[in-house]
């Protein structure tokens, strides 16, 4: 059974900063040999990808909305996968989730939500402003 946990969320003001960890932890699924993204959904939008990181940083991607401030990493041995979000904006404020490709299934791109199998349960993320 896969399991992928999120911490470090939080609440700060806005041009802070803050790093939101994701553990992924059984089998089938390490960050250095497979995709892995983070997205994330307000209230009453879509869930959309953020950032996103293929195969040890082979391949990195960001939504446009956070190029320049966010920046998404790994550590192998920890399998762990981060991101780090600085000059907040009130904009930024809500539910941030850690996917993980796993299988084989249908290729939507790389922050398309449809292209991943294992999801986190989240981690909220309130900026101020």
């Amino acid at each position: 059974q896969v399991q992928l946990v999120e911490s470090g969320g939080g609440s700060v003001q806005a041009g802070g900063s803050l790093r939101l960890s994701c553990v992924v932890s059984g089998s089938g699924v390490t960050v250095g040999n497979n995709y892995m993204s983070w997205f994330r959904q307000a209230p009453g939008k879509e869930r959309e990808g953020v950032a996103s990181i293929a195969y040890g940083g082979y391949g990195v991607n960001y939504a446009d909305s956070v190029k320049g401030r966010f920046t998404i990493s790994q550590d192998n041995a920890k399998n762990t996968v981060y991101l780090q979000m600085n000059s907040l904006r009130p904009e930024d404020t809500a539910m941030y989730y850690c996917a993980a490709r796993g299988g084989d299934g249908t290729w939507y791109g790389f922050l398309d939500r449809r292209s991943y199998g294992y999801w986190g349960q989240g981690a909220q993320v309130t900026v101020d402003s």
